[in-house]
């Protein structure tokens, strides 16, 4: 504000920043001592080392030679008249500003009306909720999170596995309501008198080897 542009400038943003964090700073010829002084002492890069950053806060502001002249609270009061008076026809003259500004086309702020309530869910959760979140909340508006797979939730390595194990018996056990399962049609039992089947035995006959001997005389 006391020169007219910022302390370090360059063509891009990423020599703006080294120029920022390794730049000397130059200030133009024209300022007084105090304002250099005050100057320095703000753009310093380390935040503990700038005026106002210790413990003092404010009060070591309002202390540089800088502001020696200014009763700070007959200025906290509002009865100290400004410098300067700007001449306005109305509470909407811009005749202050710059020509190149006042001649753009006007863009206006997003409404918060105009969010739609997918926006307000990726939000949801935070510490900061909106007031237009909260009013959706209460109108009714639940979240539902996304249910994952079983197969996919036994397979992620942080997903802790249930204690219970299942035998491949468990299809032959009742089920839930008591009922033994149906394993398919009983035969009905033979009639009387009839014969059973014979039985084939397990082992069948072998033969005996033997070596062809010739009988004494």
């Amino acid at each position: 504000m006391l020169t007219g542009s910022p302390p370090f400038t360059a063509e891009n943003r990423k020599k703006t920043i080294d120029k920022i964090l390794k730049g000397k700073l130059v200030l133009p010829p024209y300022l007084t001592p105090d304002a250099r002084d005050l100057l320095k002492k703000f753009l310093k890069r380390n935040p503990n080392q700038r005026v106002g950053g210790g413990p003092g806060d404010a009060a070591d502001v309002q202390k540089q030679p800088f502001f020696r002249h200014i009763n700070w609270d007959d200025l906290l009061a509002r009865r100290l008249d400004p410098p300067f008076k700007p001449c306005l026809q109305s509470e909407e003259d811009v005749s202050q500003f710059d020509t190149r500004f006042t001649h753009q086309t006007p863009v206006d702020s997003p409404d918060d009306a105009a969010i739609s309530e997918s926006a307000n869910q990726a939000f949801l959760g935070f510490t900061y909720v909106a007031p237009s979140v909260l009013e959706s909340i209460k109108e009714g508006f639940s979240f539902q999170p996304k249910v994952r797979s079983p197969r996919r939730l036994n397979s992620s390595p942080r997903t802790p596995v249930s204690p219970v194990k299942f035998s491949p018996f468990d299809a032959f056990k009742p089920g839930a309501t008591g009922e033994p399962m149906e394993l398919g049609p009983t035969l009905p039992p033979p009639p009387e008198g009839t014969a059973p089947l014979p039985i084939k035995p397990s082992g069948g006959t072998k033969k005996q080897k033997g070596g062809r001997g010739r009988g004494r005389v």
